[in-house]
């Protein structure tokens, strides 16, 4: 008797690599604000004429209060278009020596999005960039800096901004509520961004 065993087999085998790739970005925005007595306007000239560093104004300088420091920041849409606009495109205002200022008001309306420029009615500046400032180019950040001398800005600092004008009709590149205390006369204030993207 002769006896046959046949088989027939199939091995499958499905393997799949799943290679999930997400790319983001920080934006880690940081604030601060010394505030010093100012003395024949020796400070604002040392801080906004010649760009000297906080360490030097720090070292020569009488502080009113120790420095404010905050983070974070509302980006506005008009800010980051404009971004866009100098990265990718032509035109567009750059954030730079020649265009940017450091805006304040009295306004403490909630950031949002959609604004365009400072809130606040009436007491609200702009004011030019220090010598040398903005710095970048080294450290994925850039680092904006104004000095408002003893008779700029005499009010209540609760909004900030900065601008690639001098003005509301500027492209404003962020808004930030924060209670900053009352500038008066006899004192030189002067607040610094720095921007780490990573």
């Amino acid at each position: 008797m002769e006896h046959r065993d046949r088989g027939r087999g199939r091995d499958l085998a499905n393997v799949r690599s799943i290679v999930r790739v997400v790319d983001h970005g920080l934006w880690a925005p940081k604030w601060s604000l010394h505030k010093f007595w100012e003395h024949r306007d020796r400070v604002y000239k040392a801080s906004h004429v010649e760009g000297l560093p906080i360490k030097y104004l720090l070292d020569n300088f009488e502080l009113i209060e120790s420095p404010l420091r905050f983070s974070e920041n509302c980006l506005l849409n008009e800010g980051i278009n404009e971004m866009w606009t100098l990265i990718a495109g032509t035109g567009g205002v750059q954030f730079n020596n020649a265009n940017a200022n450091t805006g304040v008001g009295d306004s403490a309306t909630a950031a949002d999005a959609t604004q365009t420029g400072l809130q606040a009615a009436t007491n609200k500046l702009y004011k030019a960039m220090d010598t040398s400032y903005p710095t970048y180019g080294s450290s994925q950040k850039a680092v904006w800096r104004s000095t408002f001398g003893s008779t700029e800005a005499n009010f209540a600092w609760q909004e900030i901004t900065v601008s690639n004008t001098n003005a509301d009709t500027g492209k404003n590149l962020n808004r930030k509520v924060q209670d900053m205390g009352t500038k008066a006369a006899g004192s030189t204030w002067i607040p610094t961004l720095e921007v780490t993207l990573t």
